[in-house]
């Protein structure tokens, strides 16, 4: 287990707070004055404030991961802001019936009142007595990490890139309130500054930023941090987080803060929903570069591309985007919390067509959206929305359920899961249905160590398949993937396609296309052996090798003289497929 290291700067921060209270007196009179991004009265602050601290923080002391968002939580954090009190009731509302709900303030008396005068069930709400500058929680809070997977749940706390001493020290309290080690990134050659706004990541290693993080981070940064190169800004997020594959895109020209929250979302482990502009608009030009910057660099943990699924931003009520006076909204910076997912919402024209993709690409889950551009409560005028406002907990023993949903097959459905708990798995099963039918039939799943598999018979003239995986721990926790399960489940095509049509969809790749070297294919659990070929434009054969299970990623050496088109072909049980390479 890591050692735990509870990280309190409550009284160094209480001293420069009263050296400082002077100066941020305006803003603590009226928080809303607080944007996300920096704002005048802070910026004389920022050469003067103590961002690291000369005690020593070390990394845990075993390999962790961090949780992705659509993984088990236990407790959902805000900041009490009595401007935003109807936006942040509603958030409570909808996320007591999933989680426990950690409010941040010093009058719990009247929040209390507030929220149990206008409905709200408090059985699962909570309050840290302490002060926040601001309402921003995502940017400041800690980040769920486990030990080994699904080991001790910890935190990790970067340096807030703001000069808010209240909102920095929040992560330590809540820690300590709720008896959880935290791991800070603030002392030695490990003070990254870093942003949760700015962050997203599967839970399998893989995260995603701007690069806004390698500039916070470089030579003449204004928070008197060392200076980092990418690799050892990397190695940081490897040390206190698992991240072991950051990647890091081109910051967009009209989003003052910088952070991906406010265009694009992982929804699961291989899907990222995107906000769309129109043609030339905004920040649209810049947006595409960046997704084709990661489908030519990148795979998912599966070793496919990305699945990219596009929302498009709202206007504001005059037509106009950001690039011509218009706030940034998005549709994308919403949370997912357990089975509900909140998303911020702007007028009914654009709304119900936002709500309905959620609703397509994460059947089963409740969708509740909260109007966040209105008169009384404009929290999207502070470049900020629904997902900017909260951080998530995850639970303390997680049980961990991966898998690739199988989206076509012909005559079987191969299904295989990682699954994890610390205790261990007693028993996993594959509940499946034709479509239109009432009742799943159930199928055992095989174990070899955390892999699980089993396989679904097509039954004859059924279209479409429904399914999802269950698992039971050796402790008597039961979890379903997906989470919503059976209200919600994962559909196979299984009949308009021919058996090389099928092949040719799951057979995903080349990757990357051009290559200069090698060249990776994916295949998706195509039956029997393959034989791969590789063939210059001449039709003469470059190289020949037989795959006796084709499942998995193959990597093809090219080797260097071969230059131009070059062609792979794919010799199975479904037929013949070729794939087309440029060898650079």
């Amino acid at each position: 287990m890591p050692t735990r290291f509870l990280m309190i700067r409550f009284y160094s921060y209480l001293l420069l707070f009263l050296v400082l209270m002077p100066s941020l007196a305006l803003e603590a009179q009226n928080q809303n004055e607080l944007s996300r991004n920096v704002r005048n009265p802070e910026k004389g602050l920022l050469i003067n404030f103590e961002y690291k601290s000369s005690q020593i923080t070390p990394p845990p002391s075993t390999p962790v991961r961090t949780m992705a968002e659509w993984e088990e939580v236990e407790y959902i954090v805000i900041s009490w802001d009595s401007d935003f009190k109807n936006i942040l009731r509603q958030i409570v509302a909808a996320a007591v019936r999933e989680c426990k709900v950690l409010i941040v303030t010093r009058n719990r008396a009247s929040v209390s009142s507030y929220l149990s005068t206008n409905g709200v069930d408090m059985t699962n709400v909570r309050f840290l007595n302490a002060n926040s500058d601001t309402i921003w929680m995502r940017d400041y809070a800690g980040n769920t990490i486990y030990s080994n997977d699904i080991g001790e749940r910890g935190l990790t706390d970067w340096i807030y890139n703001r000069p808010r001493p209240n909102d920095d020290v929040v992560p330590t309290a809540y820690a300590n309130l709720l008896n959880i080690p935290i791991y800070v990134t603030n002392s030695g050659m490990n003070d990254l500054v870093n942003t949760g706004g700015n962050f997203m990541t599967d839970g399998l290693g893989n995260g995603f930023s701007s690069d806004l993080v390698l500039n916070e981070n470089e030579s003449g940064n204004p928070y008197g941090v060392s200076v980092k190169n990418e690799d050892q800004i990397d190695d940081i997020m490897f040390k206190y987080m698992g991240i072991d594959n950051y990647i890091k895109m081109r910051k967009l020209l009209y989003d003052q803060i910088s952070h991906i929250d406010m265009h694009m979302k992982l929804l699961d482990e291989e899907t990222i929903l995107v906000s769309r502009y129109p043609d030339g608009v905004a920040d649209g030009p810049r947006i595409n570069q960046n997704i084709n910057y990661i489908l030519n660099n990148f795979n998912s943990h599966f070793g496919t591309p990305y699945k990219i699924e596009w929302i498009d931003a709202p206007p504001s009520p005059n037509g106009s985007y950001p690039d011509t006076g218009g706030f940034y909204r998005t549709y994308s910076n919403s949370i997912i919390i357990n089975k509900t997912i909140l998303i911020p919402t702007y007028r009914q024209q654009y709304d119900e067509p936002a709500i309905a993709k959620y609703q397509e690409l994460m059947p089963g889950y409740t969708v509740v959206g909260i109007d966040v551009d209105n008169p009384n409560e404009n929290l999207i005028s502070l470049v900020g929305a629904i997902h900017c406002i909260t951080h998530s907990i995850g639970v303390k023993d997680p049980l961990w359920i991966v898998h690739q949903p199988i989206t076509e097959a012909i005559s079987s459905i191969p299904i295989k899961a990682m699954i994890k708990h610390l205790s261990g798995v007693n028993k996993a099963s594959v509940f499946w249905k034709a479509e239109g039918d009432t009742t799943f039939n159930e199928i055992n799943m095989a174990k070899d160590r955390d892999q699980w598999t089993a396989s679904i018979s097509i039954p004859a003239n059924v279209n479409k398949i429904n399914y999802y995986i269950s698992a039971t721990a050796n402790s008597g926790k039961q979890l379903s993937r997906p989470m919503v399960a059976p209200d919600g489940f994962w559909t196979v095509n299984t009949s308009t396609l021919s058996a090389e049509e099928w092949a040719l969809n799951n057979i995903i790749g080349p990757y990357p296309n051009p290559t200069k070297e090698n060249v990776n294919f994916r295949l998706n659990a195509l039956e029997g052996p393959i034989e791969v070929s590789i063939y210059n434009i001449l039709g003469k054969e470059l190289f020949n090798q037989n795959i006796e299970h084709a499942h998995g990623n193959i990597e093809l050496g090219l080797r260097q003289n071969w230059k131009g088109s070059l062609f792979v072909k794919f010799k199975g049980q479904f037929g013949e497929i070729t794939k087309k390479i440029i060898k650079l």
